[in-house]
């Protein structure tokens, strides 16, 4: 094991190709702290170990003497002797090194070093030419020999900062890259690229949402891919798609704001306070940083600087640098309101690892934030000029007149000194209440730092209560109706507490593990929006039931929560022609729209389980217990196999009381979700199979409900008893509107609609109940066949019941012998039909004139139909099987035998 000391760090390890056994590591020296991260010192160093890791040698011949910073290290697999290393170093000795003895000697081949060693400097050897190494840099580098010189791969139409390659030692033409932008492939290296666009893997490090109307629109700030801006969700079948989102500035992306009265002006803002007023409608963007006046100290912008916009006037925003500016023009103008609120600390004449550095040191102040600077701010939502500022030097600074005098506040209870102050969040339900969080990871902390203050920050207090020890803390939210409901995004996902911080509980509901950066909450749609560094975004639709789960409601066995939210009704749109991706692939990325319809939240207390279940749980606790398992009866083991799934059954019904539909949820144990599609049950018939649709047809459905005051009950369904929970919970569906052509009556549309559906039912109905009877007729044939005492009138009885079937199957279903030979084929009952449910059940436009003649025709004709049909089978074909029973024919299917004894 390689172990040099507390501070140096492993930079890169590879392995011998032909000998696992041997392997190179690059350590360096590291220099932690909360202001700026330096590779170098003098145990950095390469080393060697021929035995598999259990000795190492320090193997530096030839390398500078002078102070190294990181290094990266490639094999070549062609000649495994040979070894290349880039090297930072002090005083202008960088360089690329090559050793052609495994490392008994290196030779600098050339000056070139990534143009940031401690984001870059990964080499990636050809797996064929010796001489040909890639190397990873802001514009990828590859040398064809041996690092004497280095030119481009070409980054054309690709994102640059790369940081991984693979080398298809098939085809080494065939490359893969990763970089800053994802992931990118090329045969040609890298004269073209293709790029992968179906990676959900954004890292986020702000994000903020809108009012917009019908659905909002989330704004994030990404690592060095802009700041962007798209809907939470849309009308179309499909879901979300790459290109529903839009850049509102470039560079990394950060804080955004929108403004609550106009969601065309949003501001963005990129790395070192670069900020822009967007206009939504036009894609313009105008600079508006603030800029010191003439003779002034530089400013000290973060790298992720705060912004906020004032929630008592949509025109004025706050921005903050060392110190706070002010716009009350939408930031035409500035005006500075404070004094420099950092600590002032001159971060060259800081000990690190017990000494000041010079300022050649290797990668000194490289890559870093400056220090000293606001990365946290806040206005009361209660009290306007009650400001709050947090600086990455530990301070809060708090102004109670706008900006006029600033009150320091520098120590924290539990909170080490100097510590990142990560977000402040002041209430908004109590003027003299304010949250802050710090985060102290750079220093090896990772402990979560959650304080509030009851005093306009006098005096603090930590409100972290069950947090896991391990799992800094990036951002807060307070819920806008519940004041003790607070949220908080950790290194390892989101938490919420219901009592103000002393009890926290995980949210989780297919949220990977994943850091997650900031939260936002839309107050309207009561939406928690997260922005993680690495997965993109995630929203939770609607938690209002954790604003009302008491502990009282989680002691109950189940309970069915309000349906706050208005259900819109639309028919979501197919833009590529058939439903879902269509024919584009999975290449093509579409992230799911939120379920549609009115969503209905409940909570079920344990699993609804079997008595299977049941049975073999406590079997379980009998043997944790040395107890001893008896052998259930016959009659326990008989209800087992007898007993039906266990349900949970929601019953929609309208203002009259009449049940419109039903939809079972799941049975687990916690808190579940189900959506009514706000449509009728379908009128198909019954079938206990599922059916794979293909890509063109639509799942069978039933017509839209009106709009208008519904309420949805809960009850569970075990054992065969049936248990109401709770009451009723009312609520409402709207349309979303937006139609050209609307129905102007939107009762008689759905009058007709469930017309069109009860006659679908009945037509349907008949085709299957004459499929039915043909297959009685089959085995019919084939039983007379087989019994010796029929005469041969009862076959051809049988016959000419099977042809006045065909012709019915005719006038129902269509003429098979005409569609055989692609002629044009009578209109069916059936088909009228179709047309009525294919071709007006998408809409919201009153039917054409053609569906309601169809609808005519169809009944017209359908009703002799259907009565000579029921006289075919409840009559004749039942007689015809009756004679067969009496001669002793083979039992056939839709008759029970008789048995004399």
């Amino acid at each position: 094991m390689l172990a040099i000391s507390e501070n140096t760090g492993v930079s890169d390890v590879v392995f011998d190709p032909r000998n696992p056994d041997v392997i190179y590591a690059a350590a360096y020296q590291r220099r932690r702290h909360v202001w700026t991260l330096i590779n170098g010192g003098p145990e950095s160093a390469i080393y060697k170990s021929r035995d598999a890791g259990v000795s190492w040698q320090k193997i530096s011949k030839g390398l500078p003497e002078k102070e190294l910073g990181r290094i990266g290290l490639a094999i070549s697999p062609a000649k495994p002797t040979t070894v290349y290393a880039l090297v930072e170093a002090a005083n202008g000795e960088s360089g690329f090194f090559r050793s052609t003895d495994a490392g008994g000697s290196w030779e600098r081949r050339s000056k070139y070093n990534s143009s940031s060693p401690q984001y870059y400097q990964e080499l990636i050897a050809d797996p064929f030419n010796a001489d040909r190494v890639y190397s990873m840099d802001t514009f990828m580098k590859v040398t064809e020999d041996g690092g004497k010189s280095f030119k481009n791969v070409g980054e054309r139409f690709k994102h640059v900062d790369n940081h991984a390659l693979w080398i298809d030692d098939r085809d080494t033409d065939h490359l893969i890259a990763g970089c800053d932008g994802g992931l990118y492939e090329t045969w040609d290296r890298g004269t073209n690229w293709s790029y992968w666009s179906n990676l959900p893997i954004m890292q986020f490090y702000d994000v903020a949402v809108d009012d917009d109307k019908p659905f909002y629109n989330v704004y994030g700030g990404t690592q060095d891919n802009a700041t962007l801006g798209g809907p939470v969700r849309t009308i179309t079948d499909h879901g979300i798609v790459n290109s529903d989102w839009y850049v509102t500035t470039f560079g990394d992306g950060f804080q955004i704001r929108v403004d609550p009265t106009n969601p065309d002006i949003v501001y963005s803002e990129s790395q070192y306070g670069g900020l822009t007023r967007f206009d939504r409608k036009t894609g313009e963007t105008l600079d508006i940083k603030p800029m010191i006046a003439k003779g002034e100290e530089p400013l000290r912008f973060n790298w992720d600087s705060p912004l906020a916009l004032s929630p008592h006037s949509p025109t004025r925003l706050y921005f903050g640098a060392n110190r706070l500016f002010r716009s009350d023009d939408r930031g035409d103008s500035w005006t500075a309101i404070s004094p420099d609120l950092t600590k002032r600390v001159d971060r060259n004449a800081l000990e690190v690892m017990g000494k000041v550095w010079p300022p050649d040191a290797v990668a000194k102040n490289a890559s870093t934030s400056l220090y000293g600077n606001l990365v946290a701010l806040a206005e009361s939502p209660k009290v306007e000029g009650l400001l709050y500022t947090g600086s990455d030097d530990g301070l809060i600074q708090v102004s109670e007149d706008g900006g006029t005098h600033w009150r320091r506040v520098d120590s924290f209870p539990g909170v080490p000194p100097s510590t990142y102050v990560s977000r402040l969040l002041a209430s908004a339900h109590d003027a003299n209440t304010v949250y802050a969080t710090f985060n102290n990871h750079k220093l090896g902390d990772f402990r979560p730092y959650v304080l509030r203050s009851k005093d306009r920050g006098k005096t603090w207090s930590s409100v972290a209560g069950d947090l896991p020890v391990r799992g800094s803390v990036y951002a807060i939210a307070e819920d806008h109706v519940l004041p003790e409901l607070l949220f908080v995004g950790t290194e390892f996902g989101v938490f919420f507490t219901r009592d103000g911080g002393t009890k926290w509980v995980q949210l989780k509901g297919g949220l990977p593990t994943i850091a997650v950066r900031d939260l936002a909450i839309q107050k309207r749609e009561n939406d928690l929006v997260l922005a993680t560094f690495g997965r993109g975004f995630y929203v939770l639709d609607d938690y209002t039931s954790l604003r009302a789960s008491t502990p009282d409601v989680l002691k109950s066995d189940a309970h069915l929560f309000s349906v706050d939210r208005t259900a819109l009704l639309f028919v979501p749109s197919t833009p590529l022609g058939l439903r879902e991706k269509s024919f584009q692939g999975e290449g093509f990325y579409a992230a799911p729209n939120p379920p549609f319809g009115a969503i209905f939240t409940y909570y079920l207390k344990d699993e609804l389980k079997t008595l299977k279940a049941k049975r073999q749980e406590s079997y379980e606790e009998l043997e944790k217990k040395g107890g001893e398992i008896r052998y259930p009866s016959w009659e326990s083991l008989r209800a087992e196999m007898r007993e039906h799934d266990p349900l949970a059954i929601l019953t929609i019904t309208d203002e009259a009381g009449n049940v419109v539909s039903r939809v079972t949820g799941p049975v687990d144990g916690g808190f579940q979700r189900v959506a009514w599609d706000l449509r009728y049950p379908p009128s198909n018939p019954t079938s206990l199979e599922s059916e794979e649709l293909e890509p063109w047809a639509t799942a069978p459905r039933g017509p839209f409900a009106a709009p208008g005051n519904y309420k949805v009950s809960l009850a569970t369904w075990v054992n065969d008893t049936l248990t109401p929970i709770g009451e009723a919970r009312p609520f409402r569906v709207a349309s979303l509107g937006g139609a050209t052509l609307p129905a102007p009556d939107a009762a008689a549309l759905v009058a007709f609609q469930r017309r069109a559906a009860s006659l679908q039912r009945a037509v349907l109905g008949a085709e299957q109940a004459a499929s039915e009877a043909q297959a009685r007729l089959d085995h019919i044939n084939k039983a007379l066949l087989d019994t010796p005492a029929a005469d041969p009138t009862l076959s051809r009885e049988a016959r000419a019941i099977e042809m006045r079937l065909k012709d019915l199957e005719i006038l129902l279903s269509g003429d098979p012998t005409i569609a055989k030979y692609n002629e044009p084929v009578p209109v069916s009952i059936s088909e009228r039909v179709s047309v009525i449910v294919d071709g007006a059940w998408a809409s919201t436009s009153t039917p054409t004139r053609t569906h309601m003649d169809a609808w005519q025709i169809a009944s017209d004709e359908f009703a002799p139909v259907l009565e000579q049909l029921r006289r075919l089978i409840e009559v004749d074909l039942r007689e015809l099987e009756t004679k067969m029973e009496s001669l002793g024919a083979p039992w056939t299917p839709g008759r029970v035998p008789v048995w004399n004894p």
